[in-house]
């Protein structure tokens, strides 16, 4: 409802501009809607730069489908899903930009989200800071293009489980099969290997109470988890070049139908699936 009333008052605002009346009390009025807009899902329904790009934030714990403690700062699952369909449905709306800082969090929300900006058709880019951990990870590679600040830092570790489970060989073979689907994830929409992914999630000897590695931005590049070592400025950038590189190739060839641009799927360009 208030991201409807958000692009409900900016309509009315363009008819004002257009009809060359003097501003009212309907600017001030988006102005309240945009800034409880991001009180509300702590995301930039479309920023006012020279392309329209909604910025999308995925802090703190990655909640599912129990409800985390109050004390707790969250990104809901079922707020951030339909945010992902008006980007894609949106025609004022021309890239997503993710912003991640966060613990991780539920493994199924989170592969769910991973899935849905895989298959924006819009230019999206991520950028973590702070941090992208565990389930992070598969969000910070899902954008068709990901950047990492030098200072953050990515825990590549294997699933777990908190709460009670049946000691039985049917839980492990669970287990096995959830590691399967991140992995598969990970390394399709990245450069690492399977095997050195593997590898770096199985090591032991780095954390004192677990199992597996501590990327900063740097090793995180080099590894292949991440496309590229840069901040804000370097991923607005690339956003605006590839709204742009899209708009100069549908006008250079007015005679072929436009594609949605890119797989809804696994990448099929920029990155290629490890070996």
């Amino acid at each position: 409802m208030l991201q409807e009333n958000l692009q409900s008052a900016g309509q009315e605002e363009e008819k004002k501009k257009g009809g060359g009346e003097a501003p009212d009390g309907a600017e001030i009025d988006r102005a309240q809607l945009e800034k409880d807009y991001i009180l509300e899902t702590g995301s930039v329904l479309k920023t006012r730069g020279r392309h329209a790009i909604h910025c999308l934030t995925v802090i703190g714990q990655i909640e599912g489908h129990v409800v985390s403690p109050p004390t707790q700062k969250t990104t809901k699952y079922e707020h951030v899903i339909p945010q992902l369909v008006a980007v894609q449905e949106d025609p004022e709306i021309e890239g997503l930009l993710i912003i991640l800082n966060t613990v991780g969090g539920d493994v199924e929300a989170g592969l769910a989200l991973a899935e849905l900006i895989a298959g924006v058709a819009k230019p999206t880019a991520s950028l973590v800071l702070g941090g992208g951990h565990s389930i992070g990870i598969p969000l910070a590679v899902s954008a068709r293009r990901s950047f990492i600040v030098p200072t953050a830092t990515m825990t590549v570790h294997p699933v777990r489980h908190s709460g009670m489970m049946l000691g039985v060989p049917q839980t492990m073979s669970y287990f096995e099969r959830m590691q399967q689907r991140i992995t598969g994830f990970v390394t399709g929409h990245s450069r690492i290997p399977e095997a050195r992914f593997t590898e770096l999630m199985m090591k032991t000897g780095e954390m004192v109470m677990d199992v597996g590695s501590v990327l900063d931005g740097e090793m995180a590049v080099r590894e292949g988890l991440i496309d590229e070592l840069g901040s804000l400025e370097n991923a607005l950038r690339w956003l605006y070049a590839e709204i742009e590189g899209r708009a100069a190739g549908s006008a250079g060839a007015p005679g072929q139908k436009k594609q949605a641009g890119g797989s809804a799927g696994r990448r099929t360009t920029g990155k290629g699936k490890g070996k």
